[in-house]
Formats: structure tokens, sequence, C-alpha cells
């Protein structure tokens, strides 16, 4: 009977042959863990030690990777015991396939700064946590890296998915490349290309993707920086130079030209969030509708200065453009219908060129967007009428799928998308258009006693997005931050507590957070009003 090497927690101690070294992996699914934490498993027996490999799985949907899990050491004729998971503070290396695994990893305690080497992929997957938040509710990558280079003995990040996508790999062979590159392993380059060549499909990809890795890892650039450029001005700074860069019918190309000769006359802080406003909207509609988009910003501008850094107009100049190009059926199904939409997706889900795409758009209207799309007085008459609208929501209200890729499935949403010739005249511009002016004219409303409040008003905008059932919990958050305005408005600290509501109202879907912050100023009482 073999005499037993027990897998000593800590290694303290132990001799060098019985060193037993322990490696964590934490990937989601298709990221290739399981590849990886074999090929690092094949290159430990290739080299003559006894490696162990295992896995404890995550939760589904993003709230947690699976860990795998390798212990080796040596081959001395005895038989090792190694652990079926990692401990806390007793981990060697650690490799994980996105940042914010990194941070998870440093939260459970498997680094520590006297003993663990960290590789990470520097790119970011959104966690659900961080999807479901209206607003902004990314994690703070930079905090991170700090966290990182203190809590690690040894810290290597960069992006690996984008050098395995540039090399046509999976990020399980830049991951590779990065652990020998870091010669956190006791082996050579060559028994890692042997280990992935024996795999015997993608070596190819999966060899440069790992030779990539592996140089950044050494930091060697793998090819000489190209040369920089003078900085060039703006288009948006020039007004002439981003109107040189359209092209498309005389009469259209001299409308825009008029239109770029307005943002270029703007101050120069305004121009580059004023044209890219600019772009949208006319996008969004025709030329005539950024003529209506300038004049209306022009407002704001005849009311702001350089003592306050335009910050009106510039929020202007971004909220208005978003206020101006709502979602709608329209908007859906002429971005559904672009060719540039259909290369995007070719592009993402990697179609060989020759190959057939399949798309299967679902589309789920409700009354409300059936109404919108009519003309005015139509939709009114027929908003207005409870039974009739459910007798045709009954008949509309359900989910249908359309092949874009059929002729008769493209025309349908082609012809809807075609029908924004006609927007003006249709209930959902009107209603948008009524909301805007309103939200405009209040904002405007307060430049001269609270200039800031102004602004605040203007950027609770950000609350409004989506379409359908999105728009409209999106739109009673808006409505309910602004009716505390008047038990703000005269108050020093006004634009401050608007600013409040407008962020509670972005931390959750459910508005619990902005219920609270609203009892908050309705406690206040009497104060308020003073």
């Amino acid at each position: 009977m073999l005499d037993a090497v027990p897998s000593s927690r800590s290694n303290a101690g132990a001799p060098e042959n019985e060193r037993v070294i322990k490696l964590a992996v934490l990937a989601v699914g298709g990221q290739g863990g399981g590849v990886l934490a074999d090929w690092i498993t094949d290159v430990a027996e290739r080299n003559g030690y006894v490696a162990q490999s295992t896995s404890v799985a995550g939760v589904a949907q993003r709230t947690g990777a699976t860990i795998y899990y390798v212990e080796m050491c040596r081959d001395t004729g005895r038989l090792p015991v190694f652990a079926l998971s990692p401990s806390q503070g007793d981990v060697d290396i650690l490799i994980a396939a996105e940042l914010m695994e990194a941070g998870r990893a440093i939260i459970r305690g498997f680094v520590t700064p006297e003993r663990t080497t960290l590789i990470a992929s520097s790119h970011r997957i959104a966690a659900v946590s961080e999807k479901i938040e209206p607003g902004d509710g990314r994690a703070s990558s930079s905090k991170v890296h700090a966290t990182a280079e203190t809590a690690a003995k040894r810290f290597i990040a960069f992006d690996m998915e984008k050098i395995a996508a540039d090399n046509g790999s999976m990020i399980s062979a830049s991951l590779l490349g990065a652990l020998a590159g870091s010669d956190a392993l006791p082996f050579t380059r060559e028994s890692y290309e042997q280990a992935i060549s024996a795999g015997g499909r993608g070596v190819k990809a999966s060899l440069a993707a790992f030779g990539a890795s592996f140089d950044r890892a050494r930091g060697i650039a793998s090819a000489p920086p190209p040369a920089e450029k003078a900085a060039e001005p703006k288009a948006a700074e020039t007004g002439s130079g981003a109107a040189a860069k359209v092209s498309g019918p005389e009469s259209l190309l001299k409308g825009w030209q008029d239109l770029a000769a307005r943002v270029a006359a703007l101050p120069l802080a305004l121009r580059d969030m004023t044209f890219r406003g600019l772009k949208k909207v006319v996008d969004y509609q025709d030329i005539a509708y950024g003529g209506e988009y300038l004049d209306r910003l022009d407002q704001a501008v005849a009311l702001d200065g350089a003592e306050h850094d335009y910050a009106l107009s510039i929020s202007a100049a971004k909220h208005l453009a978003n206020a101006m190009c709502y979602d709608d059926m329209i908007r859906v199904a002429d971005l559904k219908t672009r060719s540039t939409r259909d290369k995007r997706v070719r592009r993402e889900v990697g179609v060989k060129e020759g190959t057939i795409l399949q798309v299967t758009e679902y589309f789920h209207p409700r009354i409300e967007e059936f109404c919108g799309t009519l003309p005015s007085r139509l939709g009114s008459y027929i908003e207005t009428r409870p039974k009739l609208a459910a007798f045709l929501d009954r008949r509309i209200n359900h989910g249908r799928r359309i092949r874009t890729d059929s002729f008769a499935g493209f025309v349908a949403l082609w012809f809807i998308g075609g029908l924004r010739r006609w927007r003006r005249r249709l209930l959902r511009h009107k209603v948008e258009t009524a909301h805007l002016e309103h939200w405009y004219a209040l904002a405007l409303g307060h430049v001269r006693d609270d200039y800031a409040l102004s602004v605040e008003i203007l950027n609770c905008r950000r609350l409004i997005k989506g379409y359908s059932d999105t728009h409209a919990r999106a739109q009673s958050k808006f409505d309910r931050v602004l009716s505390a305005l008047d038990l703000l408005k005269g108050r020093a600290d006004a634009a401050d507590w608007i600013r409040r509501l407008r962020e509670a109202a972005l931390k959750d879907e459910k508005g619990e957070m902005l219920d609270g912050a609203l009892k908050t100023v309705a406690s206040l009482g009497s104060d308020l009003a003073n």
C-alpha cells in the first residue's frame, strides 16, 4: 500500500518536492473554464506532476461563476490526498475570467497578499444586479483594480477577452497564456502549447491567442505601436467639416449643411454635445426635425452663459435629443430592418460568409402602442372609449414572432418603419411633444431664480426610457420625482433634493427607494416651504 501525502492547507514546512500547488479558476458559462482546467492539468502531468481537477458549479443567471479547482504536486511515488475545493487564505494562483469575479474572489478570502498570484481579464460582463438597476448600475472597475493590487502578492490584468476575439479563439486560451507568461507555475511555454495542440480543435486560433496573451503578461509588445497622428479637431467644432462627411441628395445635403453651420456658431463648450444630439434627431426623423431640435436648444442658450460653463445648455442638448427620439413601434421596426443591424448580428453571432442567417423578431404590441401609430384624432377616439379599446386589445395584445429573413416578415416591419414620414400626425407624437414642452418650459422657468434647479429638472429626463410597459413605469417615476417640486421651490438645496430623488428613482425598478425618499421630503414639513 502506498503512503499518502496529505494536502496540507498551508504547505508550511513541507519539503519542496512535496509542496502542493493550489490553483483556482473562476469562469462563467461559455468561457471555457473546464477546458482551461483540463489544459492546466495536462501541463502538470506532462512535467511529472500528479494533478487533480474538480469543479463547483455557480448559480445560474450570472450571479456566480463556476469554480474550477486544481491541486498538483511532484510525483514522489506516494499517493497525494488532494482537496476538492479551495479554502480561504490557501490559494497560490487564482485566475478570473472577468474583472468582477476577481473582486468576488477577494471578498471570499481566496486572495492573500503574502501568497496569491491573481490573474484576471480586465473586461466586464455585467451581473444581473447591475443590469436590473434602471440607472447606471455598474460596479466600479477602478476600485476592484486598486483592491486587487493590495490584496494579491502579484496582480496581472489586461483585456484577455479582446485578445481572444482578435485571434478567433476563446478566452480560455488567453487565460492560459497569461498564466504561462506569469511564471507562476514551473513549466515551460512549450508544455502549455503541447497541451493546447493535443486538443485537436481550433488549435491554430488557440495558440495565437495564447501567444499574444503570453507576450502581454511578460510585458512584451506583440507589435510596435502605431505612430500617433496629430489630433484632429472634432467635426462638431468646425461645422463645415462635419457636413463634408455627409453624402446624399443635394437638397438634403444643403439642409444638413445649414444645420451644421448653426452648430458651429454655438459656444465651443456646446458644440460636441449639440452635434451628437443633432445627428441622432436627424437620423430618427428628418432634416426639419433637426431644425426643431436646434430651435428648442436656442431657448436654453439664450438664458445661459459662460459663468456657468453652459451646464444648462449642455444638459438641454443631451436630454432634448433623447426626448425627441422616443421609442415607438415605428422606431423599433426601423432599427430592426436596417442593413447595419444585419451586419452587427452576423458579426456578433459569428456567421461565416455565405451562411444563411435566420432571425426571428418578437413583438408584443398593446392597445396603447397601436393607438399611438394612428392619426391623433382616431387614436384619441379609441382610447377615450374603454369598451372599444378593450375589444381591440384582446385582438392585438399577444406576442408575434416575425421572421425578418423572410420576404413577408421583412416587408411587414419595413412598412411600419416607413410610417415615420407621417409620424408628426400620429397620436404618440402629439402626446410626447406635449410632455416634452411641459418639462422643458418647467426647467427653463426656474433659470433666473435657481440655475442649478433648472439643470436638475432637465436631467430628470434621464428617467424616461424604454418602450411599452418599461416606458410607462419610467414616466411614472419622472412624474413622482417632479411632484416634490412645489415643496422644494425656494429652498437653497432644492436642486440637491431633486438630484437625490432622481438617483433614488434610478436605483431600483420597483421604485421603493424613491417612495422612501419622497416620504423624507414630505416629513420635512413646513420647513421646506420657508
